[in-house]
């Protein structure tokens, strides 16, 4: 039973001497490396700070081209919503049949009135010679003299109502006030107009704004024709400046009204922007110097953003860093973090805290 004994401590003895050796040998072997990576430093750039907002597309001016002639007939329509139009372009003919007839007639008025002004003239005339003569009397020449001052009104007022006449001629034409794009038409063939109602309707020069809606906290931080970056539903980016801020706001929202003259895009569909569509933009307020990352250096785990700093024997720390603005593929860090800190630059989310990693050549900042 000794033997026994003492021959079971000597081999317990011995596994324990085997397992300090290797422990020993654990602690001196490197760990292995957990991933292959890039590493990075930080960048301080400058950004531009902007305020993002959202508002419509709506029409800089809308004219109202209505018929200023009444009681006659649209005898032609010859422009349709979207057309571009010139200033003086005919849009509508009236039917102008009588207008055309009265006209005539009130120029055989007036060369009727213009004969018997001569006419008078000339009796006139005669009245003053015979007078000086002694043949008539002073009364007898202050008739004809009044029959002749007679005359030349009738002439006037023929002229007036030819005039008259002429213009209302003129009214049969719908024109144009100023160039731009037609949005929106009423009038109807056939129909027949009274002064004043609206025929066609005209986005002038066919400028656009957008209306952002901003908070009264935020209106005073933008200035007049700040650049302003606007993108629609369907994807269109649209440039443009602010060109007035609105003197009041809105009782129910508080909130003000941004109106930013925009630039017509160069390509696309000409439908792509039109008034009344929502549009969500940034208008610029300046820039700042800021500290920047790539996104790809940044690992978003459980809500909190994270970087992972390389330190001693390529060892990988987690540090949780706040993010701001994204310009391009660069992330703004607003919390602190050392400018020549060396960062992993694309892996992160395969790392854990204390990872021992193996760095290849560093990435260009």
């Amino acid at each position: 039973m000794n033997n026994a004994r003492l021959s079971g401590l000597l081999w317990a003895g011995a596994l324990g001497v085997l397992s300090l050796a290797a422990q020993a040998q654990d602690k001196a072997a490197p760990a292995r490396p957990a991933l292959t990576v890039s590493i990075v430093q930080p960048q301080s750039q400058k950004l531009a700070q902007v305020l993002p907002a959202h508002g419509s597309i709506a029409a800089w001016q809308e004219a109202l081209i209505g018929a200023e002639a009444s009681g006659l007939k649209i005898a032609e329509v010859r422009a349709q919503v979207g057309d571009v139009v010139r200033s003086g372009d005919v849009l509508a003919l009236l039917q102008s049949d009588t207008v055309r007839a009265e006209l005539a007639q009130t120029q055989a008025l007036l060369a009727e009135a213009e004969a018997s002004a001569q006419e008078a003239g000339a009796q006139a005339e005669r009245a003053r010679s015979l007078q000086q003569q002694g043949f008539f009397s002073n009364a007898q020449l202050s008739a004809a003299q009044a029959s002749q001052a007679m005359a030349q009104a009738r002439v006037q007022s023929a002229r007036a109502a030819l005039k008259l006449a002429e213009l209302r001629l003129l009214q049969t034409e719908v024109r144009a006030p100023d160039a731009g794009v037609i949005s929106a038409r009423s009038a109807t063939l056939g129909a027949v107009v009274s002064p004043g109602s609206e025929l066609f309707r005209l986005i002038r020069q066919g400028r656009l704004e957008w209306r952002a809606e901003l908070t009264a906290a935020d209106l005073p931080r933008v200035r007049v024709g700040a650049p302003v970056r606007i993108k629609t539903a369907s994807g269109l980016e649209v440039s443009g400046r602010v060109r007035v801020l609105a003197p009041s706001a809105d009782p129910q929202t508080r909130n003000a009204l941004v109106y930013v003259d925009l630039t017509r895009p160069k390509s696309g569909p000409s439908s792509a922007l039109v008034p009344g569509m929502f549009a969500s933009g940034q208008i610029e307020l300046g820039s700042n110097q800021a500290l920047t990352v790539p996104q790809t250096a940044v690992v978003v785990r459980d809500g909190m953003s994270y970087v992972y700093v390389v330190g001693a024997q390529d060892r990988v720390s987690q540090v949780k860093v706040q993010t701001g603005r994204l310009v391009a593929d660069r992330l703004e860090i607003v919390s602190e973090l050392a400018l020549d800190a060396r960062l992993v630059l694309s892996g992160g989310a395969f790392l854990n805290h204390g990872d021992t990693v193996r760095v290849v050549a560093a990435a260009a900042k």
